[in-house]
Formats: structure tokens, sequence, C-alpha cells
């Protein structure tokens, strides 16, 4: 959601954008979803329109605007907290839909994504928990929510020096309106003549907090340093924008970020990054491999080194200082074969890591069939040690797997035998203790990075 850039408010919206001029909505039929959708929906090419129901009594509703199709309306209801009318343009319709009807974050977004549920303010959804399929929510701490009230109770406007915008001749601004104040007078005007419409004091416009503090946003370096790397491996926003976390302000500068929102993109990162390095060893070449192939490696080499060199069935042993050099390229051709094969290949590595988790997935389920409660992970069973020491082989093998491979396990075990995330996580990690040929202090750092977020316990 937070990368979709609402280029105007609808006249009729209930929590206006800052910044963003109002335009008049008064031709759409804000009553009816099904009349929004056909606006655009059928009605020749290039037009759209979609509308869903949501859980609770809400809808979203989308359509082109056939007066210039470069936009399009974007409208969210909520049976409480009324509705949002936004102009976007029109090829955003898509993100729009899907945000607002399964992103699972809110209806109101401000500063680059952090988002209000209709009571608390989260900042953007950025680390995944994959036991629940979705953005781990992190609260935001302090957080003042700013009312329409407030803002026209605490600043001076005058709703005479504001327009209000025709969609038929609108252009989006490049900046935001310097005396928004105005405008948001002459919207609250406007609402005057609809007693229906939420008050002012429920009408949300904004947020304070201590981490949106301009003087305590971090840039580029300050970013890199959140996540341990240097400023020149972050991604060139010219090119990959989406690699990078949405800034909370944008200047001539650059972009700025705060700094709880750094850590939570350092944080996810770490979750798909980090096994890779932990679970890495240098290859006899030096080139990093995971310690599983490297180890392979190592094995097969002083294997092959010794074949090379001895004498068998009466030929003459091999005299030459070049042994080693072909023993190391054969044992890489083989170690490669093994670990690089996948399905493909000499070793069915997926069907491996299937069968270990269904292994220990087929352990909870007999642990969990008498139907009592599970509240701790000592109210369970260890889990089989040769599944465990089975997909630890697969791990050190394929460590970029580790996140995906555990979150699977604590999400099917969430779904399929009610086991909670955090009973999981410990029982995962104990079972890791006592069985897998890894050592405690990789594990410990493995699972930190690895488990989701409601699967981990504070160490």
């Amino acid at each position: 959601m937070h990368r979709i850039r609402p280029v105007a408010n609808g006249l009729s919206t209930d929590h206006p954008i800052p910044g963003l001029p109002f335009i008049n909505d008064g031709r759409l039929p804000l009553d009816s979803p099904d009349a929004i959708e056909r606006t655009g929906r059928n009605q020749g090419e290039g037009l759209w329109g979609r509308t869903d129901r949501l859980p609770g009594g809400g809808w979203v509703a989308l359509t082109t605007e056939p007066k210039n199709r470069t936009y399009a309306w974007a409208v969210y209801y909520h049976p409480d907290h009324g509705r949002i009318v936004l102009l976007i343009r029109d090829q955003d319709q898509g993100s729009q839909h899907h945000a607002w009807k399964h992103a699972q974050e809110g209806h109101v977004h401000r500063h680059g994504g952090y988002w209000w549920d209709g009571t608390h303010w989260y900042r953007p959804g950025q680390v995944i928990d994959r036991a629940w399929e979705r953005n781990d929510p992190r609260r935001v701490r302090d957080a003042t929510t700013l009312t329409a009230e407030d803002l026209l109770t605490s600043t001076p406007n005058n709703p005479d020096r504001a327009t209000v915008a025709t969609i038929a001749s609108f252009t989006a601004p490049e900046a935001p309106l310097p005396n928004w104040a105005d405008h948001l007078a002459l919207w609250a005007r406007h609402r005057s003549a609809h007693p229906q419409a939420l008050p002012l004091d429920a009408c949300i416009v904004d947020l304070l907090a201590p981490e949106l503090d301009p003087q305590k946003l971090t840039d580029r370096k300050g970013l890199a340093a959140a996540a341990g790397i240097s400023p020149d491996d972050l991604p060139d926003p010219d090119y990959n924008r989406s690699g990078l976390p949405e800034p909370q302000r944008e200047d001539q500068a650059g972009m700025w970020w705060a700094k709880p929102v750094a850590l939570d993109w350092a944080e996810d990162r770490l979750q798909t990054e980090g096994p890779r390095a932990l679970l890495a060893a240098t290859t006899t070449y030096g080139t990093d491999q995971p310690i599983g192939v490297a180890a392979d490696h190592d094995r097969l080499r002083d294997l092959f080194a010794e074949t090379l060199s001895e004498q068998r069935r009466g030929r003459r042993p091999v005299r030459t200082p070049d042994v080693q050099p072909i023993a190391d390229d054969l044992a890489w051709d083989a170690a490669a074969n093994l670990a690089y094969g996948n399905d493909h290949g000499l070793v069915p590595h997926e069907a491996i890591a299937d069968t270990a988790i269904k292994a220990l997935l087929g352990s909870l389920a007999n642990d969990t069939r008498n139907g009592e409660t599970v509240r701790h992970a000592y109210d369970l069973s260890d889990l089989p040690g040769q599944a465990v020491k089975t997909l630890t082989w697969y791990i050190r093998r394929s460590p970029e797997r580790t996140t995906h491979i555990l979150g699977e396990i604590c999400l099917l075990a969430r779904v399929e035998l009610e086991l909670p995330p955090r009973v999981v996580g410990d029982l995962l990690h104990r079972s890791f203790y006592l069985d897998s040929p890894l050592d405690n202090a990789t594990i410990d750092d493995l699972f930190d990075m690895a488990l989701p977020p409601s699967a981990r316990s504070p160490r």
C-alpha cells in the first residue's frame, strides 16, 4: 500500500492525506460499490473497475475515471470508521485493490506505510511472519493521532484561499500543497452540509511519534549500518527502489527513514540473507560455499587424492605433483552434482527436505492426537532425531531455504494441529540442540534469524 502514491483526496473522504489537493467526487455513486465498479468495467478499452466486500460489512471499489483516464478512483468503506476516497494513478488500481482487500495492514496509511487499524498505529509491514503468512505487526511507541479537528483548531487557516479541483482538467501536483490547512478548512466547510458525515474529531489526518521526528531520521548510511553492510551494497533507488524500504521523507538530500523502520528492514533482510552467511565456508578455491558443500568437497578431494596416488591392480602409482589439483577438480564436480542438482541431479534435495518436514509434522500430530491444549514445548515429545539430522543435512547444503522451511513447519503446525508458533519454535530449537550436528551457538544464531517472529522466544 505505501508504495502507491495517491495524487488527490476525494472531497467526500473522511480521512484526508496531508499535502494532497481535494478533488470533486460528486459524480461518483459513493453509496453503491457495484455502481462504482460499473463506471469503468466493460465500458470500453482502457477502462477497468472492481469491487469486493470485506469482512465485517465493509467494501472496496475502484474504477478508471472515464473523463481523465490517467487516473482512477479508489474507495474504501468501513461501517465504523467511514470511507476513504482517493484519486490514484490508473496503473495502480490493481495494487491498491490488493492492499485494501488482502494486505491486512489497515486502511489509513501515512509516512511511507505507517498504518492505523482503527485503534493503534503500526510501522510499515516489512518483517515477514511465515507462520501467519503476513507481515509481523509492530506497534508504534508513543504514537499520537492527529484528527482534522486537531489541525483546524491548532493551525491558522482560511478556506477562501483554497479551491476544489475538477477531474477533467486535473494534473497531479509535483509537491505537497504549501497552504494545505486552507484546503482542509474548505473540505470541512463542504462536510458541514452533510449531517451524516463523521465528526471532525473522528477524521484521521496524521500521526506524531518520537521516531518520526525529522531530526531522528536516518539516511542511506544509517540504513546500511542497521543491516551491517556497506552503503555501496544497498540497492540503487534509480534502478531498484523496491529493494529499499519506503522512506518516511524524501528531499533533495535523499531518502530518510525512521530508525525502527531501518531496523525492521534489516531484520527481514537477515531472515533471508543471514542463514546463507552463517552457514558458509571457504573452499580450497577461495570461494564461499554452503558448509555442507564445502565439507563434501573436502572429504571427496582427500578420497580422490588417495585413490589417484595409490598403486592398484598392478598399475604404477601416480607420481606427479599435479595429483592434488586433479583430485580437487574431480571432487568439486562430484560435490557440485550432489549439492546443486535439485530433483534433476544425483540427490533429490527437495524430496529429502519434504520427507523430513513430513516426519516432524507427523510426530507433532501424534503428540496432539488426544486433543489436549498445548501451551508449552515441554508438553510435547522431542522431535525424531533422524528427521532433525536429515533436515540439518539439507540446511547445511541449502541454507538460503532455512527461513522458508522453519516457517512452513510453524505454519502447518498452526493451521493443521492448532499449535502456537512459539511452542513449535521452542520445540524445534530444543530438538536441534539434541540431535543436530550443528553446535549450540550456531543453532542459537540460526534460529534467532530464521524462525518466524511469532515463533521466537526472548533470549
